[in-house]
């Protein structure tokens, strides 16, 4: 018997949902599954992303035998460029076709597209790296030619779902591969790394067929504009709505960066059939009659800078809301933007749209996600000897543990993981044997992990308290106060402000001149000022604004 065992160590996605990323270690060599990100919630002021922290693998760089992404969601792919921006050296990526494209799309944005060694793989061949045999198998999703893993060492095979449902009816692929996992689980699987997001749900996940049945009824019946937003990586849904606005005489115009770069590099591989004659430009499409058009939309999550959130706002440049337009929400929220998503739609409906979603008309939208019915099954065909729930916030963990045990796997042996730590599968049990470095780190322009908790709390001051610059000028030598001070009120409201400016003033002029005469003490300054001001506020507002001191010396 192997001296080694297999290891698992997830830097994200467990006990959360988004920024996937999952190492397994085995004879001391590595391997990366998916590079995910996560949205920033409303708290985290002027954040982009959230990723993963990769302090681990830049640590134990010359150990990394490659990375494999499972498919082409963001949560999934998202940081592989910022993780490989920080290795700074190339790795092999592994990666269906699609996928491959959808991630060379994000690696050039950030000029890193020559740091990822793309490999392609094909599902039901096993691919050696390093000291692993992986075969990827189907699995069916909301965006095409997503595979699940087997990973096989020398001491057993994991089997690693990656985001899947039991469709029996899939559009645009294949179903979900149910003889390999049988085949899978004749074999021996030592332990299930499963999603299990939608756990709670009972039964089973309706088919993306419900969607395509429900998008052909409201096209038959809508008269004027259509507008559609849904993920901009859902190709299968994007192919759809084409697909019918064909069948129903209309022209498709796309609006949104990511959609038109997705579009193309799906048809460029041969997933994504455009009928002749049906994709327009925006300035074509606003020429013909409304009832003729379809537009695609990004927005679907209500993001500030979207473009169904401008539309909503009546601030996108080229696309208006006119009388008859019906938008048709294609999605539902990721949990935490179900506030914008609503604001958004609420938008839409002031500016005169018929608006079509989820609680409207259920059919518009259903999941990628198995439901527990699936995921029972998916336990019982590989009959895994210890399971680890992925994919899912805490409750989902929990509740995913019960339903293994149902499924005949031991309490014991179904191990619930926390980011970071170092999660053993041996002969006889599966336990924690340390915890690595691990956590988020914030995404803000180019910057990775510059925004501290620091700087998040100061961002919420701002925009809850607003903010007081006070300036004066001193003189170098003696002190004296040569001018102002000024004091300038930026996002903060009171009734009566200019007393209150006024008052503020004449207490920082008269804290300045009551100072000893001498040699100017540039921070002695700057910390007086913000004691004084921000005391006075408090006492005259009961409000704490981030209090900003600029001291000019003469």
């Amino acid at each position: 018997m192997p001296k080694d065992h297999p290891q698992l160590i997830p830097l994200g996605g467990v006990a959360e949902v988004g920024k996937n990323a999952n190492v397994i270690r085995f004879g001391g060599e590595l391997l990366l599954i998916d590079a995910g990100v996560s949205f920033p919630g409303e708290e985290m002021h002027g954040v982009d992303l959230v990723i993963p922290d990769y302090t681990y693998l830049l640590e134990n760089a010359d150990r990394l035998r490659g990375i494999i992404l499972t498919h082409g969601h963001e949560d999934h792919i998202g940081s592989l460029p910022f993780f490989l921006r920080q290795l700074n050296r190339p790795v092999p990526v592994y990666a269906t076709p699609l996928t491959q494209g959808l991630a060379s799309n994000r690696l050039r944005e950030q000029r890193v597209l020559e740091l990822a060694d793309f490999r392609t793989i094909d599902p039901g061949l096993w691919y050696p790296i390093g000291p692993f045999e992986v075969r990827p198998f189907r699995v069916s999703h909301s965006v095409p030619d997503g595979v699940g893993l087997a990973v096989r060492t020398a001491a057993g095979t994991l089997v690693y779902t990656s985001d899947f449902k039991l469709d029996e009816t899939p559009v645009g692929g294949p179903p979900t591969d149910i003889g390999t996992l049988k085949e899978l689980g004749e074999q021996g699987v030592l332990a299930l790394l499963s999603d299990c997001v939608r756990v709670e749900q009972p039964g089973r996940t309706p088919s993306e067929m419900l969607v395509v049945q429900t998008l052909q009824r409201l096209f038959g019946t809508i008269k004027g504009r259509i507008i559609v937003t849904t993920f901009a990586s859902n190709i299968t849904r994007l192919q759809e709505v084409i697909r019918i606005s064909h069948e129903f005489g209309r022209r498709v115009a796309v609006v949104g960066r990511s959609l038109e770069e997705n579009l193309a590099v799906a048809s460029q591989l041969g997933y994504l059939e455009v009928p002749e004659g049906t994709l327009v430009s925006l300035e074509e499409a606003n020429r013909l009659d409304p009832q003729q058009v379809t537009l695609l939309a990004t927005g679907s999550q209500g993001e500030p800078t979207s473009v169904l959130s401008r539309i909503a706002m009546g601030d996108h440049p080229r696309v208006r809301i006119i009388p008859g337009d019906t938008v048709v929400v294609a999605a539902t929220p990721v949990p935490g933007n179900e506030e914008t998503v609503s604001n958004t739609i609420d938008n839409l409906y002031r500016r005169g749209a018929t608006v079509i979603y989820k609680e409207l008309e259920p059919g518009v939208h259903v999941s990628g996600h198995a439901s527990r019915d699936e995921l029972r099954e998916v336990i019982e065909w590989t009959r895994p000897q210890f399971a680890v729930p992925i994919h899912g916030e805490y409750r989902h963990l929990i509740l995913y543990r019960a339903l293994a045990v149902e499924a005949g796997v031991p309490f014991d042996n179904v191990v619930l993981p926390d980011i970071g730590d170092v999660i053993q599968f041996g002969p006889d049990q599966a336990r924690r044997v340390g915890h690595v470095v691990a956590g988020s780190v914030l995404v803000d322009g180019i910057s990775i992990g510059g925004v501290t908790q620091t700087v998040l709390r100061e961002r919420g001051r701002l925009a809850e308290e607003g903010l007081l610059i006070a300036a004066v000028a001193v003189d170098r030598e003696t002190g004296e106060l040569l001018g102002g001070p000024e004091v300038i009120a930026r996002g903060f409201v009171h009734p009566d402000s200019e007393d209150l400016l006024q008052g503020a003033r004449k207490r920082i002029e008269r804290a300045l001149r009551r100072r000893p005469r001498g040699e100017v003490e540039y921070g002695y300054l700057v910390g007086k000022i913000r004691e004084v001001l921000g005391r006075y506020v408090y006492e005259e507002t009961h409000r704490r604004p981030l209090v900003l001191p600029v001291v000019t010396e003469v």
